[in-house]
């Protein structure tokens, strides 16, 4: 066994999320080499994303972020520094609708815009119906399984919402992580691809870098594992869960994809996300005319949890292609619903607040970011720099469970403290906990 090179860092696992923070370590003078046991760039769990652009977290920390991160992407070209011959994700506004549900906490979530300086506009169900004709407003709450008879009953009264312009999704979220790679690689990143973690290194009680499966050593002195669903066995090699409060699980998720109702994409432009927590849904229009569809975890639909990351079915299946389209079709009376489910599976990294994980650990050198679950995509171009300037403050001598990193962000101007995204927090009671975060 031979020693490998040097690096000042290195990050497992190159998604969107790993691949920003590539690039911001990069960019801070720091020797950055990303190892990734897939076949490119946002080829795992980014791949499966739907990419949704949105701002209504239930936190200030969480809104600030996604609002930062908007910002960044609607100027992606000068975020990344250049461009990218495989070419440019772009950010697709489309507009969106937040249908009320005793789950979500409208007057928090409007506070927080107002603190922010996100603009709204609150809809009432005659509005819904003026604004979204495709769209009926009538209340099911709370979800209910599509095998129950009870699902079919008569709605209970009209919902209101409200409504946020700027909200929208990316066009190809794989491509996205390409641009991060080739902007992190233009500063002198490197990239390993088909390179498995098989063991985390330590040297006088801190980490020293990583061997792969093939038996190559790279040495660091700092590691970044954001390795996505594999993020609980690269902490279990490193041997630092001692001391975290908040715990991740790999979940298995499915989106489907069927045609848009008349009129729903108008003009062939993707019609507007309307998230649903009412019926238990989520769907957006897509380029053409179609319209994707996905979950968001109502208490009455099993979880699926996993035990192995790597052992799941990637095929939607038609259990849950059908409780999904059905509940859409409650709310889309003009939608066609096709027999044959057409959709993607993928798995989610996810934390028990549904709030991820941007920390230090226990083990000097050794840092995380996981427990993104769904809801992060969104928030990739800001997460490079949060792990990135905790990295550099710790390196520095600081400790950031005593003393942690506050952050002024660059677009907004807003400040951010990171010990939200602690591994020793309490979990936090404010989240949603479902991907609405």
């Amino acid at each position: 066994m031979s020693d490998g090179p040097a690096y000042d860092a290195i990050v497992i696992g190159a998604g969107v999320i790993g691949s920003s923070i590539a690039l911001e370590l990069a960019r801070d003078g720091r020797r950055t080499c990303v190892v990734d046991r897939g076949a490119g760039a946002g080829a795992g769990s980014t791949s499966a994303s739907s990419a949704i652009v949105r701002y209504n977290y239930s936190t200030w920390v969480g809104v600030v972020a996604a609002w930062e991160s908007r910002h960044r992407w609607e100027s992606w070209p000068e975020h990344l520094g250049g461009g990218d011959d495989a070419g440019m994700a772009r950010l697709v506004r489309t507009g969106g609708l937040f249908l009320e549900s005793p789950q979500q906490d409208v007057a928090k979530v409007l506070a927080l815009f107002d603190r922010v300086g996100i603009p709204y506009e609150e809809w009432d169900a005659a509005t819904i119906r003026r604004r979204l004709p495709q769209l009926d407003p009538s209340r099911h709450y709370p979800p209910k399984p599509v095998t129950d008879d009870a699902f079919w009953g008569e709605p209970h009264g009209e919902l209101g919402g409200y409504w946020t312009p700027d909200i929208g999704f990316i066009d190809d979220p794989q491509l996205a992580a390409h641009n991060l790679m080739v902007a992190a690689r233009r500063i002198g990143a490197s990239f390993r691809f088909h390179a498995e973690v098989s063991a985390v290194r330590r040297r006088a009680g801190r980490v020293a870098g990583v061997e792969l499966t093939s038996a190559e050593v790279l040495e660091a002195p700092v590691v970044v594992n954001v390795a996505g669903p594999h993020s609980a066995r690269i902490n279990a090699l490193a041997d630092v869960l001692g001391d975290f409060t908040v715990s991740t699980r790999p979940m298995r998720q499915e989106v489907h994809h069927l045609p848009a109702p008349p009129g729903y994409n108008a003009g062939g432009a993707p019609g507007p996300l309307v998230a649903d927590l009412d019926l238990g849904t989520y769907f957006r229009g897509t380029p053409g005319d179609g319209l994707m569809v996905g979950g968001v975890e109502p208490e009455c639909d099993p979880m699926q949890w996993l035990d192995d990351p790597d052992a799941y079915d990637p095929n939607p299946t038609q259990p849950v292609y059908r409780a999904q389209v059905l509940r859409v079709a409650r709310r889309l009376p003009g939608l066609t619903i096709p027999e044959t489910a057409r959709g993607i599976a993928g798995v989610y990294d996810v934390s028990d607040d549904w709030i991820p994980i941007y920390d230090r650990t226990a083990l000097p050198g050794f840092y995380v970011a996981i427990g993104t679950s769904g809801n992060q995509f969104k928030n990739a171009p800001v997460v490079g720099r949060f792990i990135a300037a905790i990295v550099e403050a710790s390196e520095n001598g600081r400790d950031h469970d005593t003393d942690p990193v506050s952050l002024q962000l660059e677009h907004t101007g807003l400040t951010v403290d990171l010990s939200h995204y602690s591994r020793r927090r309490p979990v936090n009671q404010d989240s949603s906990f479902t991907v609405m975060g």
